[in-house]
C-alpha cells in the first residue's frame, strides 16, 4: 500500500508539473490566461484536498495531496513565472485567488440565510462550505505571504548560489514552505481539529516535493525556456511587486558593471543600462525619469594650484557629498574627468530641481582637507515626458542646462568682479 501510495503520488505530482509547465510555456501562443485560469481552477481543490483527504506516510504520520503536490507545485509556478516573466505578473493570479476566495465566503455567508427546497432528499452542507471557504481564504494570504518571501529569497540567495539553481530553487521553497506548513496546519488544526501527525508528515512531505519541484523547474529552464521572449505588456498599477520587478535581473547586470575606484561611483559603462532602464519603466508604467548633469566648477585651477592628490580629494568628498543627498534607488555615475551624471525616477520637475539645489548647497558647504576655497558644482536637470522620452533627449537638454548655468554664473561673478574693481577705483581717486 506505502509503495502504491508513493507511486501515485510521484504521478499525480508529475502530471500537475507538465500540464502546467506546458501552459506556461504557450502563454505567448495563448497568452497567459489560460495558464492563470487552470491554476486557480485546481485552488479549490487544493484547499479540498486539504480539508478531507489524507494519505498514509513514514513515521506513521499522514500527508494531504492538495497541500503537497498542488499547494507547492502553485507557489513554483508562481516563482517559474517571476524568474521568466516579471513580479507585475505574478500578482495577477494572487490578487485574483484572494479576491475570489473573500467573495467565496460573502456569498456563502448570505446564502446559507436562504430557505432551502430538498432536492432528492439532499440539502447543502453549509458548515463545510464555511470551513472550507474560510480555509481558502487562510491559504491566499499564506500563498500572498509566501510568494512575496520565496521571491525575495530566490534573489537573496542568487549572491551565493547562482550557478545552482536547482539547489537555489529547492533550499528557497523548502525555507517557505516550512512557515507555510506551521501556519496552514494552525488553521487546519482549529477548524478541522487536525492531529500534530499532520503537520510532521505534511512538512516532511513538502520538503521532499521542493526538492522535486526545485529540479524540475531547474530542467524546464534550462532546456525548454533556454532563450527568452520578449512581449509587450499592458501598463499596471502599482504596489508593492513593483519593487521586486526585474530586481534581481538588474542587480545581476549591475554586478557586472564596474565602478570608478576614485569616486566609488557608477563608471560611465552603467549608461547604457540606464538608458534601457528608463525606457522601460516609462514604456510600461509612465514613470517619469530624470537625469542631472553636475559639473564642478573651476576644478582645473585646483588641480593646477593645489595638485591633483588635493584634486582627488575634492572629487572623493563631492562624490560622498551628493550621493548622502541621493534616495537608496538613485544612481551616481562619474561621467568623466569632474563631471558627474545622476539618474532618478519617481520624480517631477519640481521635486528634481529642489534636489538639485540640496546638492548645491551641500557640496558648498563642504570643506576640503588642503583646499582654502569654497567649491561649488552646477547642473542641469531633465525630466521626462516633459523634456523628452530617451535617455539620450533627456542628456542632452540636461547638458546643454548645465552650460547655460555655469554662462550665467560666470558671467554673474564677472559682473561682480567688475563693479568690485570699479569701487576700489574710486576710493583710491583724489577728490
Amino acid at each position: 500500500m506505502a509503495f502504491q501510495n508513493a507511486i501515485l503520488f510521484l504521478a499525480e505530482l508529475a502530471i500537475y508539473f507538465v500540464v502546467m509547465a506546458g501552459l506556461f510555456r504557450l502563454r505567448h501562443q495563448l497568452g497567459i490566461g489560460i495558464f492563470f485560469c487552470a491554476l486557480g481552477a485546481m485552488h479549490f481543490l487544493e484547499t479540498y484536498l486539504a480539508a478531507i483527504l489524507y494519505i498514509p506516510f513514514i513515521l506513521e504520520t499522514a500527508i494531504s495531496p492538495g497541500s503537497t503536490i498542488l499547494f507547492t507545485g502553485k507557489l513554483v509556478m508562481l516563482l517559474l513565472v517571476y524568474i521568466r516573466e516579471d513580479a507585475q505578473t505574478v500578482r495577477q493570479p494572487i490578487y485574483g485567488l484572494l479576491i475570489g476566495n473573500a467573495l467565496t465566503v460573502t456569498l456563502v455567508f448570505l446564502l446559507r440565510s436562504h430557505e432551502v427546497a430538498p432536492t432528492a432528499g439532499r440539502t447543502p452542507d453549509f458548515t463545510f462550505m464555511n470551513e472550507m471557504g474560510w480555509l481558502m481564504v487562510w491559504g491566499t494570504v499564506l500563498l500572498f505571504v509566501d510568494s512575496i518571501l520565496l521571491i525575495l529569497l530566490y534573489e537573496r540567495l542568487g549572491r551565493w548560489l547562482r550557478r545552482f539553481q536547482a539547489l537555489r530553487l529547492s533550499l528557497s521553497a523548502a525555507a517557505v514552505l516550512t512557515l507555510d506548513q506551521i501556519g496552514f496546519w494552525l488553521a487546519l488544526h482549529l477548524l478541522v481539529g487536525a492531529p500534530a501527525s499532520v503537520l510532521v508528515g505534511g512538512w516532511i512531505a513538502k520538503m521532499i516535493t521542493a526538492c522535486i519541484y526545485g529540479v524540475l523547474v531547474w530542467a524546464y529552464l534550462r532546456y525548454v525556456e533556454s532563450s527568452p521572449v520578449l512581449v509587450p505588456r499592458p501598463q499596471r498599477i502599482a504596489d508593492i511587486f513593483d519593487l521586486l520587478t526585474y530586481r534581481e535581473r538588474y542587480e545581476h547586470l549591475l554586478e557586472t558593471v564596474g565602478r570608478d575606484k576614485l569616486t566609488g561611483a557608477y563608471d560611465r559603462s552603467r549608461l547604457p543600462l540606464e538608458e534601457k532602464r528608463s525606457a522601460e519603466m516609462f514604456r510600461r508604467q509612465r514613470i517619469s525619469f530624470s537625469v542631472l548633469v553636475v559639473d564642478i566648477d573651476r576644478f582645473k585651477p585646483i588641480n593646477d594650484e593645489f595638485g591633483h592628490a588635493a584634486g582627488d580629494r575634492v572629487l572623493r568628498d563631492i562624490a560622498a557629498g551628493m550621493q548622502a543627498s541621493l534616495r537608496k534607488e538613485d544612481r551616481l555615475i562619474r561621467y568623466g574627468g569632474d563631471e558627474f551624471v545622476i539618474c532618478c525616477n519617481g520624480l517631477d520637475a519640481r521635486k528634481v530641481e529642489a534636489l538639485s539645489k540640496r546638492i548645491e548647497a551641500r557640496i558648498a558647504g563642504l570643506s576640503h582637507e588642503g583646499i582654502d576655497r569654497r567649491v561649488t558644482v552646477s547642473i542641469g536637470c531633465a525630466t521626462a515626458p516633459d523634456d523628452g522620452t530617451s535617455f539620450d533627449d533627456l542628456f542632452s537638454r540636461a547638458d546643454r542646462r548645465l552650460y547655460a548655468v555655469k554662462k550665467l554664473r560666470h558671467a554673474g561673478e564677472t559682473a561682480r568682479g567688475a563693479g568690485k574693481s570699479g569701487g576700489e577705483g574710486q576710493e583710491t581717486t583724489p577728490a
